[in-house]
């Protein structure tokens, strides 16, 4: 097991829970995205600048990321990178000052938190927010920007509020998932950190979220640019037009809780102890976090479908 030598700031338990109740009022986030690593990073980001009843974004950063559409976590992060400005373009939405790069690579030693754009903008924007105040933390992708700003900075934990779509269910037998398992130094990081956090979990929770093409080319295709260009690069993942196919759009389930958490049901559970081993072990003395449950499918595709089509 990983030793931890950090200290982190002691957050009451009371005030944690106060901060992990879902937000009633309009929200300051920032998103985190391994942005081109798939096509649910794009409606995620979309459906954020597209809830701005709900959700103020003020920044973007582009999270690493390492399988067959990247060449090594550092070509992850700039395809990510190059794929939030291009969503952006069709969004009309200025990037300067709004989009930070990540990291290039994965945390590897808790002492040498990695010091990019992305996790020290972090830092500045948590120092200005407060526990009344906070500022929602939204990683989509591996964890490693927010374990580095937390380690660069334990301060902050005081003053924001971590919303991970990553991992699986505590009682998954293994946590060998995506966003998660590539780096696993960086979630052990955020999970002991006692930073509140509210996870939702992969399996057996948004791996529910799936949609079709018949039902994005009915909602989606040749409205506008942008919900063209959603149907596109999803559609683009079924080259050999198999019939009864579906695809994932997990990233958006994170984004839904934000907007409204009646769509994403949450309970508080103790934050679970991961291992290296990459699975989870629990423990009743350790803080609470909270964790969705399930999901209401079809209510979050219809509010992300009327405002990707709304005339603008």
């Amino acid at each position: 097991m990983t030793s931890f030598c950090q200290d982190f700031p002691r957050i009451n338990e009371v005030d944690r829970i106060n901060r992990l109740n879902p937000p009633t009022g309009k929200i300051r986030m920032v998103l985190d995205t391994d942005t081109y690593n798939e096509v649910d990073d794009q409606f995620a980001l979309a459906y954020a600048l597209l809830s701005p009843e709900k959700l103020k974004v003020e920044a973007v950063y582009a999270a690493p990321f390492h399988n067959a559409r990247s060449e090594s976590p550092a070509d992850g992060m700039e395809k990510s990178y190059q794929e939030i400005l291009r969503l952006l373009k069709f969004m009309n939405v200025p990037s300067e000052g709004f989009v930070y790069k990540g990291s290039t690579g994965y945390l590897q030693d808790i002492t040498r938190p990695i010091r990019s754009e992305a996790a020290l903008d972090l830092v500045s924007k948590a120092l200005a927010s407060s526990p009344e105040d906070p500022l929602y933390v939204v990683p989509i992708g591996c964890i490693t920007n927010i374990a580095s700003a937390i380690l660069i900075e334990p301060r902050i934990i005081n003053n924001i509020v971590v919303v991970w779509l990553g991992g699986n269910g505590l009682d998954w037998p293994t946590q060998r998932e995506f966003n998660l398992m590539q780096d696993v130094l960086a979630a052990q990081v955020v999970l002991n950190s006692g930073v509140p956090l509210v996870i939702t979990p992969c399996r057996p929770v948004v791996s529910h979220f799936h949609t079709t093409l018949p039902e994005l080319a009915h909602y989606l295709k040749d409205k506008n640019p942008l919900s063209n260009y959603l149907y596109e690069i999803v559609a683009g993942y079924n080259a050999q037009n198999l019939d009864a196919w579906s695809k994932e759009i997990w990233d958006v389930v994170a984004i839904a809780w934000l907007v409204n958490p009646a769509w994403v049901p949450t309970n508080l559970v103790h934050s679970p102890i991961l291992t290296d081993q990459v699975t989870y072990s629990k423990d009743n003395a350790r803080h609470f976090i909270r964790m969705a449950t399930s999901l209401n499918r079809d209510a979050i595709f219809r509010d992300l479908f009327a405002k990707l089509t709304a005339d603008k």
